[in-house]
């Protein structure tokens, strides 16, 4: 049987160790390389792509958001798993929407990153016990918009107006507001006041 593949990316050493110590002793599994840094991940993927990166959020040279945005690009068939201290709502949104594919708490590994692990693998989406609560899961809601309509729509969440999202993105406030429109549409939501709450509270939401 052809054993899945992961690769650790995480900042400390002593998370890495950890993290790969539950991971070889569970058959089928193995850890094929570690990255200290986003940087070093990407540099990995260039020579050897794996089945799975496991990341965290906070990383040196390259976040983990960032990391998260180019292994989707350049790489769509890796699956993503974040594990992070970050606990934050926000965050678990952040990093849905950039690609990953599920977001465990270091404080929940023990006992979930196994069974988080083994989700992500069968395609599904896994997100942290004590972060579950937080929203309605619904299965597989897709909401398709263009790149530049999921940059608005992340300077949007982030509370940006019309006029500031034109100058961040070097557009015209006419074209800001006609792609706004666009994603009220496409989310069916009637303002901007409920298009940021349903994303936040649905940050399993993919947004392709």
């Amino acid at each position: 049987m052809e054993l899945y593949r992961i690769i650790l990316a995480d900042d400390h050493y002593l998370i890495r160790s950890g993290i790969k110590t539950m991971i070889v002793l569970e058959p089928g599994l193995e850890v094929i390389a570690e990255a200290a840094d986003g940087q070093e991940l990407m540099n990995i993927l260039e020579e050897n792509q794996p089945d799975m990166v496991i990341l965290d959020i906070s990383m040196p040279q390259i976040s983990g958001i960032e990391a998260l945005k180019q292994v989707h690009e350049l790489y769509p068939d890796i699956r993503m798993l974040v594990l992070t201290m970050h606990s934050n709502i926000q965050y678990c949104y952040h990093a849905l929407s950039a690609g990953a594919h599920g977001y465990l708490l270091k404080d929940d590994s023990a006992t979930e990153l196994l069974p988080a692990i083994l989700q992500v693998r069968k395609g599904k989406d896994y997100v942290s016990p004590q972060l579950a609560l937080e929203f309605s899961w619904k299965d597989n809601e897709k909401v398709t918009l263009t790149p530049r309509e999921k940059e608005v729509l992340e300077l949007v969440v982030k509370g940006l107006t019309t006029r500031q999202i034109a100058e961040q993105l070097c557009l015209s406030p006419r074209t800001v507001e006609r792609h706004r429109s666009n994603i009220l549409k496409k989310f069916k939501k009637k303002n901007s006041v409920d298009l940021i709450n349903h994303v936040l509270k649905n940050p399993h939401i993919r947004y392709w």
